[in-house]
């Protein structure tokens, strides 16, 4: 990757994130801190109003918007194919906001790459991979990133259900199916939760209760 490509996508990734860390620019881009405080101070000559916060990183001042958005054709391509996986891997709600999405991209795309991506998504199927019977997807994913509590009916493995109120803190795809990872206020712990047997779900509107929950990665570590 050129520098100049390098500085756009540390632009585009600052935009993307809150506030990001030295360190995480310079794996994220296979480069040395020391050329991340340059790539940094190069975008500050050319106007790029970068801001830097103690503890937390860097981050682009509130107000700078990039210019729309141009994608490669290989960038193009590789969205195509996540879309095809959306439409097989996940509920039809959030298949349905991929497709919207990947139409708004392909408005953007110059016409020799947009003919080169429809070329590509007439020719890809995506197989073999189980069908997901699950409809609150789409409910799950907006509970996780606004911290709200759900009220779900489940049932679980031996064929007992229950209420329960639940704190969502991600979700995981494994065993051919989704799962929610959340805080059962019923068990007072942390429960892996099969979306396939959520048979009712609401969001009570309600911010999570409890403070300090762990990371989806910390959970994870409790699988070994």
């Amino acid at each position: 990757m050129n520098r100049v490509d390098r500085l756009m996508g540390i632009l585009t990734f600052l935009q993307a994130h809150k506030n990001v860390t030295a360190e995480k620019l310079a794996t994220r881009f296979e480069i040395s801190v020391r050329t991340v405080y340059r790539d940094i101070k190069a975008l500050d000559e050319i106007g790029i109003p970068v801001s830097f916060e103690n503890n937390k990183g860097y981050f682009i001042v509130q107000g700078y918007f990039l210019p729309p958005v141009s994608l490669t054709t290989h960038e193009a391509s590789a969205l195509m194919l996540v879309n095809a996986l959306a439409n097989r891997f996940t509920d039809k709600t959030t298949a349905k906001h991929s497709d919207n999405a990947i139409q708004k991209i392909k408005a953007v795309l110059r016409q020799p790459d947009k003919d080169k991506s429809q070329q590509l998504e007439a020719r890809v199927r995506v197989l073999n991979a189980k069908p997901q019977t699950n409809h609150f997807l789409s409910e799950v994913q907006q509970a996780v990133v606004e911290q709200m509590i759900l009220k779900i009916a489940y049932t679980d493995a031996n064929g007992q259900t229950t209420r329960r109120e639940i704190e969502p803190i991600g979700i995981i795809y494994y065993t051919e199916q989704w799962h929610v990872i959340a805080w059962c206020w019923k068990r007072r712990d942390y429960r892996d939760f099969i979306m396939g047997r959520i048979n009712i779900l609401s969001n009570t509107g309600k911010s999570f209760k409890k403070k300090n929950h762990i990371s989806l990665e910390q959970h994870m570590l409790t699988w070994k």
